[in-house]
């Protein structure tokens, strides 16, 4: 029998999942396949509506080797092991003659530990176990939260706190779970045989397609032992996001409480002038960490150089002490010393790293109001990282709705180690961009209206005339809002504000409510606005009438007192290069783009994406920044745009009102665009 075509392929499993063949999937998977054919390197911007999912799947379920596929979400994570590949595999069965296998991975303490639910978990201020389910109040949160979890443990078969549902807290799974250094390793403990991180890994090691998410990838590059199985292809979906997931893993942090914690831990398990060593180190920090103050520290004082190195030297005598003594009065003795280590190890491998000043670290003070101060160090930089441990070895495709910032991938390419595309030479991993466009006709369907006459946004300023702005453009739209704001306190302003002036109009605030009740909540009532910050802009996905205008109230660029940005801003200006355009420009081009693309989701969708500051339309990076978004007609009338908002909110409720399916209506394209003069009376 001949190999099956890839065109044939994607048709069957297009018709599988009832989906339409669409011609930049088409694009996308040729360009996929030939990438993994030659061991190359793909960036592939493939708009909302592609489906990219299986624009990647197909070709890499064709070629028949490893493939593993990493996303930044959960939503993702799910359709593709719920959705997309049971399909996907079931309709090219028939044709490739095989059945691969696929299996979703995640780090150790995404998984209940059979262990500390059955024996307890180590406590801080005594010896050996206590039983969480005790200690916490059977009427608490807490413990409705442990019951529950005691309950689901007996009738799962993952284990993964993915598929609990409803959640329960991060402190309630903090009970049940361990972390990859706290764990006792599957030959030391009792519950190793019925282990559900091990079971997972062991269907990982056995699958075609392995499914995970950034942070393990990065987990995998940064520490060296390998976590994810062997493999020749690797596809990075959401891959706009990767950059900040890695470095969020290469990022260290000291905190009193976190040193203070790994003292009560190694305190019974070593010799008293260890255990004191290590307290005397801890109050030293503490008294310091009492006086810092926010911001970069360029060079490490000398009094928290001195502080840091005393943590250090007593993190190393206690760890070797620890490994020295065994005390056979605690109870169940592997598990609390292994706990201590884990502590006592983290404090010592930060505080060394800091201690150790490697130029391409960024280290800085962070004051929380319910936390306190801590000490964080990450790196300036992952895309040497990046080049060294992602593109050797293997075909690496990245994908996303957003990698073509400015007109091109130089950008995005450039964050993560990749020299400009055609760029030859020896280590120079070579790629190739390619943007497969979106079957959404942009110009017909949205409009970009930047408000112009606003006055120039200061920091922390008053913005009455935004308010007054947003108030009529929702107005004007009948609710219908999705406000994505730069910082949560503009955001809550807005939302108290809006709140008196728009009784008619219910106004729901991140924080307020789970993410996914909110957007439940918003999709169901068109009248609702949403507002928010960073994870609205890139986690919202409401289709139809409920989500007809999305503002954003400035730039988003980083805060200036930003260390880790702005430090990277600087190391660019060192360099010689434009570090407000590298680093400030890219981030806010990456959330814009982002952020535009909730306001289409299907191809019945119309409405206005409002950016409520004028430097997109006067500065000279406005046109970098516009050239980032979809491509919608763009105006700075006011009035037109009032008039289009109107006419798109009596559209939908003349269709609410006929009791017809307004999401996947098609609306007369000419109704959100056009002419100035016409757009409104079209409508």
């Amino acid at each position: 029998m001949t190999k099956p075509s890839l065109p044939e392929l994607l048709h069957a499993a297009v018709a599988a999942v009832g989906g339409t063949e669409r011609p930049g999937q088409v694009t996308m998977a040729e360009a996929v396949a030939q990438a993994i054919d030659d061991g190359s390197h793909l960036l592939v911007q493939a708009g909302t509506g592609t489906g990219k999912s299986l624009g990647y799947l197909v070709p890499a379920l064709a070629h028949g080797e490893r493939v593993v596929v990493a996303t930044a979400t959960l939503a993702l994570q799910r359709q593709l092991v719920e959705r997309d590949l049971p399909r996907t595999v079931d309709a090219l069965h028939p044709l490739l003659r095989r059945r691969p296998e696929f299996a979703m991975l995640k780090g150790r303490s995404n998984y209940l530990c059979l262990h500390r639910l059955h024996e307890g978990m180590p406590q801080d201020e005594e010896e050996g176990l206590f039983d969480q389910f005790e200690a916490a109040a059977p009427t608490s949160k807490l413990g409705q939260d442990l019951l529950r979890l005691r309950d689901w443990s007996d009738e799962t078969e993952s284990g993964d706190r993915d598929d609990l549902t409803p959640g329960v807290s991060d402190r309630a799974w903090a009970q049940v779970s361990v972390s990859s250094r706290e764990c006792l390793g599957a030959t030391k403990c009792a519950y190793g045989a019925e282990c559900f991180a091990e079971m997972a890994r062991e269907r990982a090691k056995l699958a075609e397609v392995v499914v995970t998410n950034h942070a393990l990838l990065a987990i995998d590059a940064i520490e060296g032992a390998p976590v994810l199985p062997q493999h020749e292809v690797l596809i990075v979906d959401e891959a706009h996001e990767l950059v900040s997931r890695v470095t969020g893993v290469a990022t260290g942090e000291l905190t009193p409480g976190q040193v203070n914690r790994a003292v009560r831990r190694a305190a019974k398990l070593v010799n008293e002038k260890a255990a004191d060593q290590l307290q005397t180190a801890a109050e030293g920090f503490e008294r310091l960490m009492e006086l810092a103050l926010p911001g970069r520290l360029e060079e490490i004082p000398e009094d928290l150089g001195y502080a840091l190195m005393a943590l250090r030297d007593a993190a190393r005598t206690v760890i070797s002490a620890i490994g020295a003594t065994r005390d056979k009065s605690v109870q169940d003795e592997d598990a609390v010393r292994k706990q201590a280590l884990a502590s006592v190890e983290s404090v010592h491998d930060v505080a060394e790293r800091i201690c150790n000043g490697s130029e391409w670290d960024v280290v800085w003070y962070e004051r929380h109001d319910r936390f306190g101060a801590s000490l964080r160090v990450a790196p300036m930089s992952v895309s040497g990282l990046l080049r060294e441990k992602l593109f050797t070895d293997r075909s690496v495709t990245l994908a996303s709705a957003t990698l073509k910032l400015g007109g091109d991938f130089n950008g995005v390419g450039a964050s993560m180690g990749l020299a400009p595309e055609g760029t030859e030479g020896e280590d120079v991993p070579q790629w190739k961009g390619i943007d497969v466009g979106s079957p959404f006709d942009y110009r017909r369907q949205g409009i970009l209206y930047v408000a112009k006459h606003l006055a120039r946004p200061a920091r922390d300023g008053d913005r009455a005339d935004m308010l007054d702005e947003l108030t009529e453009l929702i107005q004007a739209a009948g609710g219908r809002t999705l406000g994505l704001f730069s910082s949560m306190r503009a955001a809550q302003l807005a939302a108290e504000e809006l709140r008196i002036r728009l009784p008619e109009f219910p106004i729901l605030l991140q924080g307020e409510e789970t993410l996914g009740e909110l957007i439940k909540n918003f999709s169901a009532d068109p009248k609702t606005c949403l507002f928010g910050t960073l994870s609205l802009w890139q986690g919202v996905d409401v289709p139809g009438p409920s989500c007809q205008l999305v503002v954003m109230d400035k730039i988003p660029f980083p805060r200036p007192d930003d260390p880790l940005m702005s430090a990277r801003q600087k190391a660019v200006e060192e360099a010689g290069g434009n570090g407000f355009m590298a680093v400030a420009a890219t981030h806010a081009a990456l959330l814009m783009a982002q952020g535009a693309g909730r306001l289409v989701r299907a191809s019945g969708d119309r409405g206005v994406v409002a950016v409520l500051d004028q430097r997109l339309a006067t500065a000279r990076y406005g046109s970098y920044l516009k050239a980032s978004l979809p491509d919608f007609w763009y105006t700075t009338d006011r009035d037109q745009v009032r008039r289009s908002l109107a006419a798109i909110d009596a559209k939908a409720r003349q269709a609410e009102s006929d009791g017809a399916a307004p999401a996947g209506t098609p609306p007369t394209p000419e109704a959100a665009t056009g002419t100035e003069e016409d757009a409104g009376a079209q409508a």
